[in-house]
């Protein structure tokens, strides 16, 4: 079992900051690349950030240049940098990695973390 744990949503004015975190913990022999989502109430998930196990990174357009995706020494952690924050960065934002276990591989999900920029 692999669990995905996010934290550091919250309320930010825009043009503020925020860094979103998530740990994975379980049966990992692997993660081969992590990454974070965002979904607004009737339109679908979509990739913000990714980042490959050898630190290779993916961005939306939206979010280039204002935001940066970085993992932890221990490569079992993921973090979402966010600057410059404009209302229409409010989401629910889900953090995502690509894990190799004992058993198999697969790609598994966090809970979500609600980033809301309103003055």
């Amino acid at each position: 079992q692999v669990q995905l744990v996010e934290s550091g949503g919250g309320l930010v004015q825009p043009g503020g900051s925020l860094r979103l975190s998530c740990a994975a913990s379980g049966n990992i022999i692997s993660i081969n690349a992590m990454g974070w989502y965002r979904q607004v109430p009737g339109k679908q998930r979509e990739l913000v950030a990714a980042i490959t196990g050898g630190g290779s990174t993916n961005y939306a357009d939206s979010v280039k240049g204002r935001f940066t995706i970085s993992r932890g020494n221990a490569k079992n952690t993921v973090y979402l940098q966010m600057n410059s924050l404009k209302p229409e960065d409010t989401a629910v934002y889900y953090c995502n990695a690509d894990v190799t276990t004992w058993v198999t591989r697969g790609t598994y999900w966090g809970q979500g973390t609600q980033v809301t920029v309103s003055s």
